[in-house]
């Protein structure tokens, strides 16, 4: 067993990006300023998207979008319950009411056919996951918003660096990347909000800093004295330079972070294929590249350990594990609000995932050792397992 506990992440920050922050907290400007204005330059260069704006985490952006989408009582929003809660939650918050679709049982991707038998004549938007860091097939998505005239809002959180055919995600349309301390790239915390409306990039900028004319950091208002006006009710949601200092430094490093989570993956893989107590996530069939956010594997009927077990056995060899996600249905105040959502194998799929899958350790520092160490821990964890169940009983 490790002497040393495994997380299932760990941000990989070099001196580099500690240097970039020092320089920022020896600035005298730590607000939000010229480094969060780099960092949307370059969120918005590397995915080719004409906009960028940054925001403090990716969950406040969505809020912003759903209130400059017009979001509200009477409106529906179809979205994967495979998700993290912040989306429906927002929803919730705004009065309208959130429906949820099925996804694919092994790559955890909803589908344009799902989303499209989903919507009424309430629909106001459809918001896909590119889930684990691979990307939905946009194709069918854009062909159903248009064809309902609906909005078609990409949760990317899970998907900076990934690519849908030759295209990278966020270079058309409309779309929330997250810097979370677990995510590819981190700002310790951040989103960032990219577009091809000028438009709206411009409202999401006035609901990020309390509604007013000017944004936090305007150049053109820096040691000018007049006050400037509120345009409309907003928010306070903008990102510190002292985070985006620290996003700009990871993005530099992001073609190496990713490639570095595909090699741990395919070793992973190889390691894996022997365990038939394991199913790790498809990739999609559609040409992709995937960004490798998450490694997850789920409990097959095979396995002697339920979802919970398994995890317990990994903590008590010193591997850390996480779960991502719940699905949103299967919450407590979503149960009772929502009852009718899962019944009759309508969400089977997130039903199935949501009993089995965890993330295990994925982060570009692991070593090959650590892989060795995670695969051995569940291979032992397996091995236990299936001595202390008596024949003939169910574990």
């Amino acid at each position: 067993m490790r002497s040393t506990f495994l997380p299932f992440c760990r941000p990989s920050i070099d001196d580099a990006d500690v240097a970039a922050v020092t320089a920022v907290l020896r600035s005298g400007w730590i607000t939000t300023g010229p480094k969060t204005t780099e960092l949307e330059e370059s969120v918005g260069t590397r995915c080719g998207a004409a906009h960028a704006v940054a925001f403090c985490n990716g969950t406040a952006a969505m809020h912003c979008l759903f209130i400059a989408g017009g979001i509200g009582p009477g409106d529906e929003v179809v979205t994967p319950s495979m998700t993290w809660v912040s989306t429906v939650n927002l929803l919730e918050l705004l009065g309208a009411t959130p429906v949820f679709v099925d996804v694919d049982r092994d790559t955890l991707l909803a589908s344009p056919e799902a989303m499209e038998a989903a919507i009424t004549p309430r629909t106001k938007a459809i918001v896909p996951v590119h889930y684990a860091g691979a990307p939905v097939e946009l194709d069918g998505f854009r062909r159903v918003a248009r064809k309902h005239q609906v909005a078609l809002w990409e949760d990317s959180a899970h998907a900076i660096g990934t690519r849908f055919r030759d295209e990278e995600i966020g270079a058309t349309g409309t779309g929330i990347f997250s810097l979370h301390p677990i995510k590819n790239v981190t700002s310790g915390e951040g989103g960032v909000f990219v577009t091809d409306d000028a438009e709206l990039a411009a409202r999401m900028r006035r609901l990020r800093f309390h509604g007013l004319g000017a944004d936090a950091h305007d150049r053109n208002q820096q040691g000018r004295s007049p006050q400037v006006e509120v345009v409309e009710p907003g928010l306070k949601y903008n990102l510190p330079d002292m985070n985006a200092a620290l996003g700009v430094s990871q993005m530099k490093k992001l073609d190496l972070f990713t490639a570095r989570r595909d090699e741990l993956t395919r070793r992973y893989r190889e390691l894996l294929a022997d365990v038939e107590e394991l199913s790790p996530l498809a990739d999609p069939t559609w040409p992709h590249r995937h960004a490798r956010h998450l490694m997850i594997v789920r409990q097959t009927d095979a396995s002697p350990l339920s979802r919970d077990a398994f995890m317990a056995a990994l903590k008590a060899r010193n591997i850390g594990t996480g779960i991502h996600f719940k699905g949103v249905h299967r919450h407590a105040y979503y149960r009772a609000k929502y009852p009718d959502a899962g019944a009759r194998g309508r969400l089977a799929n997130s039903d199935w995932n949501t009993d089995r899958l965890c993330s295990i350790p994925l982060f570009p520092d692991m070593t090959e050792g650590d892989v060795q160490d995670v695969v051995g821990a569940i291979k032992d964890a397996y091995a236990k397992a299936r001595t202390s169940v008596p024949a003939g009983a169910t574990p």
